[in-house]
């Protein structure tokens, strides 16, 4: 490995694509898939810049789209990395729209994408470290541990070894459900 570790802003990057009618729904509001592919592009290139290497995509950690993007708008991705650990990396990724005719600007949607790193044999490699240079770098950083933390102990009380109903029938009494066990 090259160097141990690296400052964010050597592998942050940011794209800006015109949103074309062939990219709509049938609603005409531009497909969430479509966006996906571009946030997983970016998400891609930013960690392969930090690592040095060609990296894969582990898991993406809630895409809420908060705002429709409209066909004729520009669409402005911003991808930093915010947590490195051995061989992966979560990239944050923050997604724009601008109507080019009134210059207003709409946020869409916020995201994280664990990235691992990939050398020529397939096999995981180390990645550098990131250095933390403010306090919005650590607050990233450390709401990156405490989501990992948080997802380990949302699958295990979840696993159908340990999961107990009692626990649970509660929540579904108001819920547009119905059990028939």
């Amino acid at each position: 490995m090259k160097n141990k570790f690296k400052y964010i802003e050597e592998s942050q990057l940011t794209i800006t694509e015109l949103m074309l009618p062939s990219n709509s729904n049938f609603s005409g509001k531009i497909h969430g898939g479509y966006i996906l592919n571009l946030m997983d592009q970016i998400a891609f290139a930013c960690a392969s810049k930090h690592s040095g290497n060609y990296c894969v995509t582990a898991s993406v950690n809630k895409v809420d789209f908060l705002n429709p993007i409209e066909v004729g708008e520009l669409v402005t991705m911003k991808a930093s990395i915010n947590y490195t650990g051995r061989t992966s990396m979560v990239v944050g990724l923050r997604v724009e729209s601008e109507n080019i005719r009134t210059g207003e600007k709409k946020h869409c949607n916020s995201s994280y994408f664990t990235m691992v790193a990939k050398d020529k044999n397939g096999k995981s490699a180390s990645v550098p470290g990131i250095i933390l240079t403010n306090t919005n770098e650590i607050r990233r950083y450390a709401r990156s541990i405490t989501r990992q933390k948080e997802g380990k102990n949302r699958t295990s009380r979840f696993s159908s070894k340990s999961f107990k109903i009692d626990d649970y029938l509660h929540l579904l009494k108001e819920s547009n459900s119905k059990i028939e066990l």
